[in-house]
């Protein structure tokens, strides 16, 4: 079985198996026991029914606070920094999200292949569909393509099991179509969990991808301020984030992603640091 792992917070994190065979992690598990418990206490016990419901209600808002956080790994494995390992002791990733947009995008293949630097791309696959010449260009030029859901869901961290698998397997076909590679990373819209989540990667072989760094780039107009938010302690095993799609734009009209990415680069260079796709960073034993 291939290794996922967990959020490394430090030089000594160790790689972690998942959960089980079927994915589910511990949290669903103990859930699951929680709500067997409190329907045995409300047959024993009827009288007791408004702890019993407070008891359901409680255990239904950590999950709820759980998916609201991108970050965490309590919902299953969650990639917020590269594997630990001697391969990505000098690597930092760059990820790009919500893309192809057919004017933003193009310009961000010619700007990276001018640094020569690689790229994850975290694409919907709806939008895919719209621009597949600039799909495929993304796996020509050497990036990857990766998997960010078909429609970008706004409901996506309280959709039920099925529709989360079927969401997520239509991108993997799209993308698959589209450039003969299968996607083997998953980005949740806007980084928003579902409890439900882990299970449906484990069956399509994915790893959930969140990130170390953010620039808050759809919203800020300010280059130099995203570029502080990525570099202000920029180090190895970073996983930092950008969109090519929704992208905010400058004061003088600019796609704020082309105005960053090269502070970013030439920054992260002198600090002696390299860029790795998601999948060069991975460690399977």
């Amino acid at each position: 079985m291939n290794q996922f792992f967990t959020q490394p917070q430090g030089a000594e994190a160790a790689p972690q198996r998942r959960w089980s065979r079927t994915g589910y992690p511990p949290m669903l598990t103990a859930t699951a026991a929680w709500h067997v418990l409190v329907l045995a206490g409300c047959l024993l016990v009827p009288s007791a029914w408004p702890w019993w419901l407070a008891a359901i209600f409680a255990n239904h808002a950590i999950f709820t606070v759980a998916g609201l956080l991108p970050r965490t790994s309590l919902l299953g494995p969650n990639w917020t920094h590269l594997p630990v390992g001697a391969r990505n002791a000098d690597a930092i990733a760059l990820t790009i999200d919500d893309g192809p947009d057919p004017v933003v995008t193009p310009q961000v293949l010619d700007l990276l292949d001018a640094f020569k630097v690689r790229a994850t791309f975290f694409c919907i696959g709806e939008k895919a569909q719209r621009h597949p010449e600039i799909a495929r260009d993304i796996v020509a030029r050497g990036h990857a393509l990766e998997n960010h859901s078909q429609v970008h869901l706004h409901t996506f961290s309280i959709t039920f099991p099925a529709a989360l698998r079927r969401e997520i397997d239509a991108a993997q076909r799209t993308f698959e179509a589209l450039s003969g590679e299968r996607p083997m990373f998953f980005r949740a819209p806007a980084g928003l969990r579902n409890i439900f989540l882990e299970p449906v990667l484990s069956k399509l072989d994915l790893r959930l991808a969140a990130w170390t760094r953010r620039g808050y780039d759809t919203r800020e107009r300010d280059p130099q301020v995203v570029a502080h938010r990525l570099l202000d302690g920029l180090a190895p095993r970073d996983i930092l984030l950008l969109h090519d799609g929704n992208a905010a734009l400058t004061i003088d009209g600019k796609p704020l992603i082309l105005a960053v990415l090269p502070r970013v680069i030439d920054e992260a260079r002198r600090r002696r640091l390299r860029f790795v796709t998601l999948r060069e960073a991975r460690i399977d034993d």
